[in-house]
């Protein structure tokens, strides 16, 4: 792997030199440029990936030399290197596009903090611009989806049996991993590429029109019908794929007439005698355990064996939470569109909000989230108080989540004592909060007050 460059433009020899010492250590390639003549000329011949530049230099002003930077380079990060007194000049220097600036004398820790922190942020903003070139394109690529080990793992495999010539596929995962996405990617590298993509979510058809949308129908074969042939999505997708969403949901009639059509290949449209031939790619997706709902007698074994043919399990977005930071800027990416916004980087922070987080709704949720937050973002960057509602709801979920698990002892338990320890223990989780404490319990403020007057229960909340 190339080291990253940094090119430092100050005219204090030993600053430089002490500079260019401890970053070579921390693994940077640095050169030194002793003036802002020699900086502009190095950043147009040589390209660094950060430039460190002094406010005040011999030959010129360091605002100058921003300026001129800029206009060769301006996605170049320049963080600007500034006395105590000159405070105001380095916040004129952000306002100008500067990244940031550190105070002299230079606290080399916190230096290399800040550069860290830059160029990761930079690396970041790189690969998203990567992928929306990608996405104009009208092309899915596999970063597209993080890159996270237990991601490239899964996505391998999911190439792999893409390049079949139409083996059906079967997609397990929670509600909002992802897997139309990972659909919508298999069709595009297969040699069916070509054809048609047809999605259907089969849980929201309703049971009486689902047959149709599958199949289609001739004119007036039920009631409502119409006067004209109606083409199924079977038909649709010929020479393409087709993928069968929430496919757990399909009712036991509809799941019989399904088998025939992925062992055959042919159908008839519903009222219609002609029988239609079809070569279409099948990929099921389930967020439901159909092993489960197969012992429960509401899926057909022998539909869930000729559908998991080759499965895959799309993890949840808590098991690669390495991805939260690129799939972040992703659509931030796309709601700066949409909402004529300009976030360019996320804070620290809020990153690290992101990250505890536990993500019940998966990429789905991260991406509702991420277009919340920029609705509530004036500036450039995203910050943990656009985020305040994430906390509040993790929060909730942990309350609602936590299992209570009751162990009577083979001696018995008076009742008395089994109240006074729940309430105690609803109190140490809300921090003494009285309200939120009753409405966990669920019973009145004034009956779980009169409860602690009367068990003797005293708590006082703690100042955090």
């Amino acid at each position: 792997m190339m080291k990253q460059k940094i090119l430092v433009i100050d005219d204090d020899e030993l600053v430089t030199s002490s500079l260019k010492r401890t970053l070579s250590q921390s693994g940077y390639d640095v050169d030194i440029a002793l003036s802002g003549k020699i900086g502009i000329q190095k950043t147009e011949d040589d390209t660094p990936d950060l430039v460190l530049l002094d406010i005040f230099l011999g030959d010129t002003n360091g605002m100058e030399v921003l300026k001129k930077i800029q206009s060769i380079n301006p996605d170049l990060p320049v963080i600007m290197i500034t006395g105590f007194a000159d405070v105001q000049t380095a916040v004129n220097a952000i306002k100008m596009g500067a990244i940031d600036f550190i105070l002299k004398p230079i606290n080399l820790d916190q230096l290399e903090l800040i550069i860290d922190k830059t160029l990761k942020q930079v690396a970041l903003q790189k690969e998203v611009q990567r992928l929306r070139l990608i996405t104009r394109e009208g092309e899915i690529s596999r970063e597209m989806f993080g890159n996270s080990k237990v991601m490239r793992s899964t996505l391998e495999a999911v190439e792999k049996i893409a390049m079949s010539e139409g083996t059906t596929i079967l997609l397990e995962g929670e509600s909002g991993v992802g897997k139309e996405m990972i659909a919508r990617y298999i069709h595009s590298i297969s040699n069916r590429r070509e054809g048609p993509f047809i999605a259907i979510n089969c849980g929201a058809i309703p049971k009486e029109l689902a047959e149709s949308e599958l199949f289609g129908s001739e004119k007036g074969a039920y009631t409502g019908a119409g006067d004209k042939t109606r083409i199924g999505k079977f038909e649709l997708a010929d020479g393409g794929t087709l993928l069968l969403d929430e496919i757990g949901e399909l009712s036991l009639d509809l799941q019989v007439k399904l088998l025939r059509v992925l062992q055959d290949k042919k159908f008839f449209r519903l009222g219609g005698t002609k029988e239609i031939s079809v070569n279409v790619r099948i990929i099921a997706a389930t967020n439901r355990d159909l092993r489960q709902a197969i012992s429960e007698k509401a899926f057909r074994e022998d539909l869930f064996y000729r559908l998991n043919v080759a499965s895959i399990r799309i993890p949840p977005l808590r098991e690669r939470k390495e991805d939260i930071p690129l799939l972040a800027m992703a659509f931030i990416d796309e709601f700066n569109k949409s909402m004529n916004r300009n976030i360019k980087r996320i804070s620290s922070e809020a990153l690290e909000m992101m990250q505890n987080y536990s993500w019940p709704g998966n990429v789905r949720e991260l991406r509702n989230t991420i277009e919340r937050a920029v609705l509530l973002t004036s500036g450039d960057e995203l910050k943990p108080e656009h985020l305040n509602f994430l906390e509040k709801e993790n929060q909730t979920k942990t309350i609602d989540d936590d299992q209570y698990i009751l162990k009577i002892p083979k001696t018995g338990i008076k009742m008395d004592q089994v109240i006074r320890d729940l309430i105690i223990k609803t109190l140490e989780i809300t921090d003494g909060n009285q309200i939120q404490a009753a409405k966990v319990l669920g019973i009145s403020r004034s009956k779980l007050r009169y409860r602690m007057e009367q068990l003797k229960i005293e708590v006082k909340r703690q100042i955090k």
